[in-house]
C-alpha cells in the first residue's frame, strides 16, 4: 500500500507555524497570499481588528481565462500593489501561506515590489 503525503496539511501546518510569528498591524498591514490550482488571491489585512484593507485576485473580469500562469501572477501582484498605494499602505509584512517562495508566489511579490516588505 502507497502512503501519499497530503500536501495540503503540510502547507497548512506550515502556514499556522508561520501565523504565529507575522502579524500585520495598522501601520504595516499583512500581505497574505492564497494560490488554488486555477487562480491566486492576494489580500492586505490588519490584523489588530481583523479587516480587509486591500484585496486582488486572478479571477477580476480583467484576467479572463488566463489566471494559472506567472505572469497573471505578476499582473495580481502589481495590482494590489497599485491599490494599496492609492490607500496610503507603503510598508506590509508578506505572509506567503505556506507555499514555497517558487513560481507563482515569487512573481506575486515581484510584482508587488511598489510595496516595502
Amino acid at each position: 500500500m502507497v502512503n501519499r503525503v497530503d500536501s495540503n496539511k503540510k502547507r497548512l501546518h506550515r502556514h499556522k507555524r508561520v501565523r504565529a510569528k507575522v502579524f500585520g498591524t495598522a501601520a504595516k498591514p499583512r500581505l497574505c497570499v492564497y494560490r488554488s490550482n486555477e487562480n491566486i488571491y492576494v489580500q492586505i489585512i490588519d490584523d489588530t481588528v481583523g479587516k480587509t484593507l486591500v484585496s486582488a485576485s486572478s479571477v477580476e473580469s480583467e484576467f479572463g481565462k488566463e489566471g494559472r500562469n506567472k505572469a497573471s501572477a505578476k499582473k495580481v501582484g502589481e495590482l494590489a500593489a497599485k491599490r494599496a498605494l492609492e490607500k496610503g499602505i507603503t510598508d506590509v509584512v508578506f505572509d506567503r501561506g505556506g507555499y514555497l517562495y517558487h513560481g507563482r508566489v515569487m512573481e506575486l511579490a515581484t510584482g508587488a515590489r511598489g510595496l516595502n516588505f
